[in-house]
């Protein structure tokens, strides 16, 4: 099992609009190369958790996976938990919070892919896949992203002029 940490801030000074924004989870498909699609079904009543299936480019083949997503508007927070799909675990959460300068962004996500002789080789993919994704969304949704934890696996992400800036590795 592997657990990873992305940090990035957005420059935005409406985090309430900035959390609308990010929880929009359908148009993830138009902002990052990897997602092929998300389609959310919004919950059966406003507050209860909501599900959504996705289908992201992984290696040669196509990783797909439904989860339900528990959507915190008061502490601008979304925690999903796989519920069936191509991992044997996969569960995180997204949490907003304004900062000096916009709102900083902070993704977790824990993941298995229940292969344990092949974890040494699927789990850095799946993490690079996973940060890449992430960053190219919201570099979509809110411009230049500033990575300020995490950022080990986005060196090619990092070159001068693109939209996605890495200021300090993880430790």
């Amino acid at each position: 099992m592997r657990t990873i940490h992305l940090r990035v801030v957005v420059p935005t000074d409406d985090p309430a609009g900035a959390f609308d924004r990010l929880i929009n989870f359908t148009q993830f498909a138009s902002l990052a190369d990897d997602v092929r699609s998300v389609t959310v079904d919004p919950g059966p009543a406003p507050g209860l958790p909501r599900t959504a299936d996705w289908e992201v480019n992984f290696r040669r083949g196509v990783m797909r996976w439904s989860e339900l997503e528990a959507i915190d508007h008061e502490r601008r927070q979304v925690e999903f938990s796989q519920t069936e799909g191509d991992f044997e675990e996969f569960h995180g959460v997204w949490r907003l919070h304004p900062v000096d300068g916009g709102c900083e962004i902070a993704f977790r996500a824990t993941y298995d892919f229940g292969i344990e002789s092949l974890a040494g080789m699927m789990d850095p993919t799946a993490e690079r896949v996973i940060k890449r994704s992430v960053c190219q969304v919201l570099s979509g949704l809110f411009g230049q992203v500033t990575v300020v934890e995490g950022g080990e696996a986005l060196t090619d992400l990092a070159a001068p002029g693109d939209a996605v800036r890495v200021v300090e590795r993880a430790r």
